[in-house]
């Protein structure tokens, strides 16, 4: 049987130059149900939420030892999930939360039982242009006899300004990927897959 252990991790602090964003010590995406507990709750948003989404060629992580032979897998990653909410009334900002559920895994090849991975979060003015990006290190220890760790990661308050009341949140996205080398991306896009129990079956 393979033994699996969650973890989760706090909130972020993510600030963006034209995007300011406030953690606010509260669990993935509590800030958008707070604020939809209280005072202008009542009126709807008037659109929809930015769309959050892993990106593809980044939402995989595969470090090799050598070829790209299964004995060769060393420490894995993938992104499984991304949720997030949102709130905006009037001509004010969007207030947008962040969760990501990320499966980690020790393959064969892997050396010692801690590694320290990095994954972005950008927030886009849709097919346009990216407004901000930032990288957030996670260093994950494997206990003795685990070789795959779930967490989960959460981003505070994402707040994102809007030029009038008629800008909504369908002009934005939420993009979230590992940082990976050009080599790892071309892996990804090419659909080639050792998923993180790589090693394990």
């Amino acid at each position: 049987m393979r033994l699996m252990k969650k973890f989760s991790k706090l909130t972020y602090k993510l600030t963006i130059a034209s995007i300011l964003v406030v953690g606010m010590g509260l669990s993935g995406c509590s800030t958008a149900k707070k604020i939809l507990e209280v005072g202008e709750a009542a009126e709807k948003n008037p659109g929809p939420c930015p769309v959050a989404f892993s990106l593809y060629e980044a939402s995989r992580l595969v470090e090799f030892k050598g070829s790209e032979s299964f004995a060769n897998v060393g420490f894995t990653a993938e992104i499984n999930k991304v949720r997030s909410l949102c709130r905006y009334v009037g001509d004010k900002p969007i207030h947008s939360d962040l969760s990501l559920d990320i499966a980690f895994g020790r393959g064969p090849a892997a050396s010692g039982r801690t590694a320290t991975y990095q994954y972005f979060v950008a927030v886009t003015r849709k097919d346009i242009e990216v407004i901000e990006k930032q990288i957030f290190p996670i260093t994950v220890t494997f206990p003795e006899g685990v070789d795959v760790v779930e967490l989960t990661e959460e981003i505070g308050d994402i707040v994102i300004p809007r030029a009038n009341e008629n800008t909504s949140g369908a002009n934005f996205e939420i993009i979230v990927g590992f940082e990976l080398s050009q080599e790892q991306i071309a892996f990804n896009a090419d659909g080639k897959r050792f998923r993180v129990s790589a090693g394990k079956n």
